[in-house]
């Protein structure tokens, strides 16, 4: 119930915000005298831009399985698997979350969290990440896992996804009448100037506005760090599996569950993870 009254409310103030923008730029009243009904286009653009957020997030577990190829297991599987799900499940309880879904992937060294509800959430390891890492340290990866879930950051991106692609949407379009009018000088309809426009506007809008999800995205690394360093009590296993991790080529992911692994691309504004680096010195100034 929390979580649909903050979709709402997300919704509402995006829908509150870009109409005080359009109001104080007086682009509602040249909208109007073009015969563009702003309301609908802003509403339009909601729609699109909350919608498929939330639709990639609904449908995130399955998409993680399959394009990872990801297997849940329930403990009966041996020694490892049977250890992985009781660590797990300690991990849960004590960050007061519900137990996800437990799967092993084959690949390089990694794991990520993703899925739209706190209590059914999904956890993967690579086998990669099962064959290179102590106990201590695969326990911390789970824990830094967890935190992402416990922080509900999978929905907490997706609004922010889907407020910045409602502006991307609405303002590339807005851009495009503009244009369209003002120098195609389209004095009926839509003309190419802005079917054009609006399809550059979108593309160079939607890289600024990754630059804001990536950032983000790198905050919430710092935050599930400490998570981790919190539900075992000490950040030295957090610690040891970033230096290990850190000797190690990690495993790329699939787009739909990048910004949820433990290790991801670093050196660039676009880059989902901080440098591991910075990273270890942040949990080192937790001792």
């Amino acid at each position: 119930m929390k979580r649909i009254a903050l979709f709402l409310a997300t919704n509402i103030a995006v829908m509150v915000v870009l109409s005080i923008v359009v109001s104080v730029l007086g682009l509602d009243r040249w909208l109007t005298a073009e015969g563009i009904d702003y309301a609908s286009l802003l509403g339009m653009s909601a729609v699109f831009g909350f919608g498929g957020a939330f639709i990639s997030l609904l449908m995130s577990k399955i998409i993680a399985k399959w394009s990872t190829g990801a297997h849940v297991i329930d403990g009966s599987e041996g020694s490892t698997e049977f250890w992985l799900m009781q660590t797990v499940k300690k991990l849960a309880d004590t960050a007061g979350v519900g137990m996800p879904e437990v799967a092993v992937y084959d690949g390089a060294p990694n794991a990520f969290a993703t899925g739209a509800f706190k209590n059914a959430a999904l956890v993967a390891v690579s086998t990669g990440l099962l064959q290179t890492m102590n106990r201590d340290e695969i326990e911390a990866v789970l824990g830094h896992e967890m935190s992402h879930v416990a922080n509900g950051d999978m929905v907490t991106l997706t609004l922010i996804q889907g407020v910045l692609n409602t502006f991307v949407v609405f303002l590339s379009r807005v851009v495009g009448m503009i244009v369209d009018k003002a120098v195609f000088r389209t004095e009926r309809g839509l003309g190419p100037g802005f079917y054009i426009t609006s399809l550059v506007c979108q593309i160079l809008f939607g890289i600024l506005a990754s630059l804001i999800v990536a950032w983000f995205s790198r905050y919430r690394e710092f935050r599930a760090d400490a998570g981790s360093a919190r539900l075992l009590g000490s950040p030295r296993p957090m610690v040891a599996a970033l230096q290990r991790l850190g000797g190690l080529e990690s495993g790329g992911l699939p787009d739909s569950v990048k910004a949820f692994g433990i290790g991801g691309p670093i050196g660039n504004l676009f880059a989902t993870h901080p440098p591991i680096q910075a990273r270890i010195a942040a949990l080192q100034g937790q001792r």
